[in-house]
């Protein structure tokens, strides 16, 4: 028997080609589905977003195959029935990647010698540093692994936090125990019900002066005005790849806001994406082929 997957572009279909019992059919964003869109048991979307999805044009669909890791966008739009899989496993290399250069780059006041430089100043000073730094790294998943391995590496001190306590990770519930004991709060987790406004008023007072907030998440995991609040009063610093909104319009606070490194969520976004995602992909769907459940079905847990 065989599969019939839609997908997007010609690297889908050249990254399915060679697996057994699949059958790729191109489709067009915002065009109208071939005909063999009535057959189709898997999709892989386009965008990461549900609207504009039709799924009544899609009678025989049963898994939905991301190509992103977050499933934010999708949970509450898929009708029951339909299996829902991420791309995890594609992206936390690259993601864990920025959150070390953003440490980097506000330990070693990279910007402010750039500054210097741009400014012909010659002017050394004694800079604080990534090693010997207390990390706490909520999200216990493969984002929070990816980036563990590479701070370890920069003998930082780190400490996991997952839903739920395990084997080398600490559970949710710990979270006020360990936010003071860290220099860095580093957030690697979904967008779902248990972590939207997580990181609010009193999780930020919990943290000690001067700790560092980093964000690789979605933005909504924060208070948005609670977090400023702090960066103005000098007292926490962060780095924000997500905001809420997003992106922040003209004049929102956290364009001036002190102590702050703003990315417009590009932590992803590196030449490679798109070949790593659909090797992830291409992986899922031959388990699926084979009968198989994907590895990667989105159950909430992080």
């Amino acid at each position: 028997m065989t599969v019939t997957v839609l997908v997007p572009d010609d690297d889908g279909i050249a990254a399915l080609s060679e697996l057994d019992g699949v059958r790729a059919i191109r489709y067009e964003q915002g065009e109208p589905l071939p005909p063999e869109a009535a057959k189709a048991e898997v999709l892989i979307p386009a965008v990461n977003r549900a609207s504009g999805t039709s799924f009544a044009d899609l009678p025989n669909l049963k898994l939905i195959q991301l190509l992103s890791a977050g499933a934010d966008n999708w949970i509450d739009a898929v009708p029951d029935g339909i299996l829902l899989s991420t791309c995890r496993g594609a992206h936390g290399g690259s993601a864990a990647e920025w959150v070390v250069a953003v440490l980097l780059s506000m330990y070693r006041e990279l910007p402010e010698f750039a500054a210097d430089q741009a400014a012909g100043r010659w002017q050394r000073r004694t800079t604080e540093t990534l090693q010997g730094k207390r990390v706490l790294v909520i999200g216990a998943g493969d984002l929070g692994r990816q980036l563990a391995r590479r701070l370890e590496a920069f003998d930082v001190r780190v400490t996991m936090v997952g839903l739920s306590a395990r084997d080398g990770v600490h559970g949710v519930r710990e979270l006020p125990g360990l936010l003071g004991a860290h220099d860095v709060t580093a957030l690697m987790v979904p967008l779902t019900s248990k972590t939207h406004g997580m990181v609010d008023a009193a999780f930020l007072a919990a943290m000690p002066a001067h700790a560092v907030l980093v964000n690789a998440s979605r933005g909504p995991v924060v208070d948005t005005a609670a977090l400023v609040a702090e960066l103005r009063s000098g007292r926490l610093r962060a780095a924000l790849d997500v905001t809420d909104p997003e992106p922040p319009p003209p004049g929102h606070p956290l364009w001036t806001a002190p102590g702050l490194i703003l990315n417009p969520h590009v932590g992803s976004a590196v030449h490679g994406t798109r070949r790593r995602s659909y090797a992830v992909a291409a992986a899922e769907i031959a388990r699926y082929a084979g009968g198989e459940l994907p590895n990667n079905l989105v159950h909430g847990e992080y």
